[in-house]
């Protein structure tokens, strides 16, 4: 019988582990179409968390409603992003630039200009304190599961992340846009070619993720009850590196790796005080790109 408390801190790891997942398919999937890392997708997250208790504040709606604006303003934020940061490095599609090094690193740049400036935005606008939730909201309330005491939170956030990986997986197999995106993912300049819309396609991708990013923000949120402007930086990070473990383009690799991630930072705290927790996620980046240079589920022909 394995003790309780190990039971416990797995619970929570695999919750933490889910919202890092949100997070890592919202790198992947850019990083797919464009081939660029967006770092601006941390303050996505920050911006959902806001949008989230500014609805709650402004008129009190039902969780589902908060979750809807949520990802409405997820998607607004991703679109903005995609044309502010990366669109103008887009005006030429001929082959040397998409494979261009220059080009990838301006537009990396580009992002993370996008991402202190949206953080210095929301200090100025929010300040930098904890901005406190309304208690009726939060998804803390404990839950006894026999020796063990989880919170309803815990639940909450593995169905919606389970509903939401789910249904991304079903959009990208079953429908149009997501043969699109796999399309341009796969080869971008012989998807034009072919006649899709490679700039719809990649405006869509960017709401996809951003959609997720921003969902991930309100859920932490409600789970501790509290949200500030730079709570976006740790979990991008975090996201960051199970992308990389993943293998850079592989949705399933960045989700089973989100939660190799959380699982392990969670019970790393039996061992080592929870201040050290975050270098976990950096000894498995270090590792990952010693030993497994292509990443932990990725493909053979480019190097991490």
């Amino acid at each position: 019988m394995l003790d309780p408390y190990y039971l416990q801190q797995l619970t929570i790891g695999i919750s933490l582990g889910m919202v890092y997942a949100l997070m890592a398919i919202g790198f992947t999937l850019i990083f797919g179409v464009l081939n660029v890392v967006n770092f601006a997708h941390g303050e996505v997250y920050t911006i959902g968390a806001f949008a989230g208790i500014m609805a709650i504040a402004a008129f009190g709606p039902p969780f589902l409603i908060v979750v809807f604006i949520v990802l409405a303003a997820g998607a607004i934020a991703g679109f903005g992003l995609e044309r502010l940061a990366f669109r103008p490095f887009r005006r030429f599609s001929d082959e040397a630039s998409l494979k261009s090094r220059a080009m990838r690193e301006a537009t990396l740049m580009s992002s993370l200009a996008m991402s202190i400036i949206a953080r210095e935005a929301m200090e100025l606008l929010f300040g930098s304190e904890f901005q406190t939730i309304d208690i009726a909201y939060l998804i803390n309330k404990p839950i006894e599961l026999g020796p063990i005491t989880i919170v309803n939170g815990d639940i909450i956030i593995f169905v919606v992340s389970v509903l939401m990986l789910g249904g991304l997986q079903y959009l990208l197999r079953y429908s149009a846009i997501g043969l699109s995106i796999r399309a341009v993912s796969n080869n971008p300049l012989g998807a034009k070619y072919v006649g899709i819309n490679t700039d719809r396609t990649i405006v869509v991708t960017f709401l996809i993720g951003s959609m997720m990013g921003a969902l991930a923000g309100i859920l932490v949120g409600l789970y501790y009850g509290a949200v500030f402007p730079a709570m976006g930086f740790i979990p991008g990070i975090k996201a960051f590196v199970a992308m990389v473990m993943g293998g850079l383009s592989s949705i399933p690799g960045a989700v089973i790796s989100a939660l190799i991630l959380g699982v392990a930072e969670s019970m790393s705290t039996t061992f080592v005080s929870s201040v050290w927790a975050d270098m976990v996620a950096y000894l498995f980046l270090i590792v990952t790109l010693i030993f497994f240079p292509q990443g932990l589920f990725g493909a053979r022909r480019e190097r991490v």
